[in-house]
């Protein structure tokens, strides 16, 4: 499997998608599924093809990550849609998906087998996988929040609920993020926390959301209070995935995240 094959895999999916999403608008259920988890199993096939080509996981560069966010934001959308029936949800995760394919055809990064040793440990893919997986759920939860206050008094139950549900869960997979990095950290660098700035920035938005978490236990009323904090927190997500790249504390040697 080539890189170059990758448009006709992503074009595919999004088609697949866009069908799931169109479907999802007329309540028909069964080819919601049929269409958006077809075209799951379309770009998942175009990953697992890369990892057996490039002979390890497609992880290493942001380009190879925002492979694993086009997919997961999709699952993230038929997860949303199948708890609560939300029919704009697979048409927002589609839009979104479709804007990080697009970045990575006009921007394709270096898909090479060469993997430092750094890289080469047991946990790397887990660490990473974990990540996309929190951040296409943050994703989503951000979305519902800047709904709600659009909304504002239009505002149900149901969404507060569902925004809470998934910062619940997108942390929880957040956190094992961390602890899965810990763990590569110790086995590649010989310490688990070493406040890189790219771990830094990890903690950082590690305890944006747990502020956000705990703002909504003790004032549950405050709702549009905590889609702010949620904001931010989304903001803090963004410089910890790919804005520390372009902050002067990432280079120089000072950290051990810029391969």
């Amino acid at each position: 499997m080539s890189w170059d094959s990758f448009v006709y895999f992503a074009l595919g999916a999004v088609l697949l998608w866009v069908a799931g999403a169109f479907f999802a608008w007329k309540g028909r259920k069964t080819w919601v599924y049929i269409c958006t988890l077809a075209g799951i199993a379309v770009f998942f096939a175009f990953i697992l093809g890369m990892w057996v080509s490039l002979e390890r996981p497609p992880l290493r560069t942001m380009g190879e990550t925002r492979l694993w966010y086009s997919f997961f934001l999709p699952v993230a959308g038929i997860i949303v849609y199948s708890r609560w029936r939300y029919k704009w949800i697979l048409s927002f995760s589609t839009l979104l998906s479709f804007v990080f394919i697009c970045v990575n055809l006009f921007k394709p990064e270096i898909h090479s087998k060469n993997l430092m040793p750094a890289l080469q440990s047991p946990w790397f893919a887990p660490h990473v996988i974990v990540y996309m997986f929190s951040y296409a759920l943050l994703g989503a939860a951000t979305v519902m929040a800047i709904w709600m206050l659009v909304r504002k008094d239009k505002t149900t139950q149901k969404e507060i609920n569902l925004t809470d549900n998934l910062v619940y869960v997108g942390q929880a997979f957040l956190t094992f993020g961390m602890l899965f990095g810990a763990l590569w950290a110790k086995e590649a660098w010989g310490t688990y926390w070493a406040w890189d700035p790219k771990e830094t920035w990890a903690a950082a938005t590690w305890l944006c959301y747990l502020v956000y978490l705990h703002f909504r236990k003790a004032k549950p009323a405050e709702w549009q209070i905590s889609c702010i904090i949620l904001l931010v927190s989304f903001v803090c997500l963004q410089i910890c995935w790919w804005g520390i790249n372009y902050l002067p504390s990432a280079h120089g040697g000072l950290s051990v995240h810029t391969y």
